[in-house]
């Protein structure tokens, strides 16, 4: 047999597996899921970090007067 016979026997024999192609996959979309719950929850615990820090904002609104350049929204 030459190297080309040997390839198409082997993808011959390889190309008909079964099963659904629908569940194979389906566990990528499982892992696609959990990584943006994951990416979800980091966002949300940045929520409100400008405001835990009020103090600090009022102490250096009272030491220059003006109020700090990132307080946005406060």
């Amino acid at each position: 047999m030459t190297f080309a016979s040997l390839l198409a026997h082997a993808a011959e024999e390889g190309g008909h597996h079964g099963g659904n192609v629908q569940a194979e996959t389906f566990v990528f979309g499982v892992i696609a899921f959990v990584v943006f719950v994951v990416l979800s929850l980091v966002t949300l615990s940045y929520r409100n970090v400008a405001n835990r820090h009020a103090h600090k904002a009022e102490a250096y609104t009272q030491k220059h007067g003006t109020p700090t350049p990132e307080a946005h929204g406060h």
